[in-house]
């Protein structure tokens, strides 16, 4: 278990400070107790959506409207679920706790590690969980503090991004590969010029069917 809490510190050092921004931002901006916070980090975990369910709930959106916006927002997970059917072996609650707990950075960790570390099956549903547990604990901590603290709006928008670019760097360290770097910026930049407003969705949705086709063409 160590080597794997050692694995996932670049999704600690993300995770924590955006799940204490969940925190405040939900017991500041709803009616509720923080235990509802720490909650839906538990049962829900969708990170941007938390912050999406957020924002319209605070604004009175009906039931129906949060929960198409959350499945629109994380539409995406349904390509990750493809993408790792032949690495995946696990079964019963295990198989289903994945499917639940699989965010963007697990993925993006689980897929870029090389083959020497030597993953075992239950490795894949360990490394959900501890990463879980990074972002319930931001979350308790930003909850409980509440208004206490005033989390710096400068700064907070970088966390997300410079953690995906940490895990690009450690995947190029494994695979050596410039034309996987390449193949995300002209992908990147594709998704900006067709749909500027949701360009990360597209994007990693582009991203996942060129994987997928490659995969294909490998077999």
């Amino acid at each position: 278990m160590t080597s794997l809490f050692r694995l996932t510190l670049p999704v600690f050092f993300g995770y924590v400070p955006l799940g204490m921004a969940f925190g405040v931002l939900f017991v500041t901006e709803l009616p509720y107790e923080w235990y509802w916070a720490v909650a839906m980090s538990l049962f829900i975990f969708a990170g941007s959506a938390q912050f999406l369910s957020v924002g319209l709930v605070a604004n009175h959106a009906s039931l129906v409207a949060v929960a198409i916006a959350v499945f629109l927002l994380n539409a995406r997970h349904i390509f990750y679920g493809l993408s790792m059917l032949s690495r995946l072996e696990l079964k019963g609650w295990k198989r289903r706790y994945m499917i639940f707990a699989l965010t963007d950075e697990t993925y993006s960790l689980i897929t870029g590690l090389p083959k020497e570390v030597g993953l075992k099956q239950d490795d894949y549903w360990r490394i959900a969980a501890i990463n879980q547990s990074y972002w319930v604990m931001g979350t308790l901590l930003g909850a409980l503090l509440g208004s206490a603290i005033t989390m710096p709006e400068m700064g907070l928008e970088i966390v997300l991004p410079a953690l995906f670019v940490v895990m690009m760097v450690e995947q190029y360290r494994t695979s050596r590969s410039l034309g996987l770097m390449a193949a995300a910026l002209v992908v990147g930049l594709l998704a900006i010029w067709l749909w500027s407003n949701q360009m990360l969705l597209l994007s990693i949705v582009l991203s996942l069917v060129l994987l997928l086709l490659n995969y294909r063409r490998v077999r």
